[in-house]
């Protein structure tokens, strides 16, 4: 009696465990990890594509070296910083972004002393370096967004009703966005 008993709660328990939504937020919390490897790809792209930026800058601007050791330290730093795609909290969403933040502002420093110098513009290997390194940023803004998105969908399916309780059991927490930075925010001055 025992055994049917059980066959029988095994058997009418199946379809709430089946659509309880589980596995469905464990799905789209790998699809957020494996964005995140998508936006750390296209950081990497860019971190890459420096030391030739910077040694090509370098052949011609030997005295600008305080940019240049800017440039490399701000890669340094901003490829020191990982995060875990399990542990994205707000803390480390920020910490990488403010990573990020102080290498695009050393690269911006280094396309001013580039405007000083006219050979150097039209050189190829420049060129070519600075298109890849304009490619790369769309490419950051891209992950960046697919990333959001990713979170947008995880964060509602887990806050909706009943699955919100399944989330809770399980340990399913919302998930931070990529924002954008205050400076982001300031409409850029443009003098003649």
């Amino acid at each position: 009696m025992k055994k049917k008993l059980k066959k029988y709660l095994i058997f009418m328990l199946v379809p709430f465990i089946t659509s309880c939504g589980y596995n469905t937020m464990v799905t789209l919390d790998e699809g957020i990890s494996s964005q995140w490897a998508q936006v750390e790809n296209a950081y990497q792209r860019r971190a890459d594509l420096i030391p030739n930026l910077v040694n090509t800058v370098k052949g011609y601007a030997d005295f600008e070296k305080e940019t240049l050791t800017q440039v490399i330290e701000a890669r340094s730093k901003a490829t020191s910083i990982n995060i875990d795609p399990g542990n994205i909290t707000p803390e480390a969403i920020s910490q990488f972004q403010n990573a990020q933040a102080g290498l695009s502002s050393a690269l911006s420093r280094l396309m001013v002393v580039v405007e000083r110098y006219p050979e150097l513009k039209a050189n190829q290997n420049f060129l070519e370096l600075q298109a890849q390194l304009e490619g790369t940023e769309n490419r950051i803004a891209v992950e960046r967004r697919k990333f959001n998105e990713a979170t947008r969908q995880y964060n509602t399916y887990i806050r909706k009703f009943p699955k919100n309780i399944v989330a809770g059991i399980f340990g399913f927490d919302k998930k931070t966005y990529f924002e954008a930075e205050e400076k982001a925010k300031e409409v850029p001055k443009v003098e003649f």
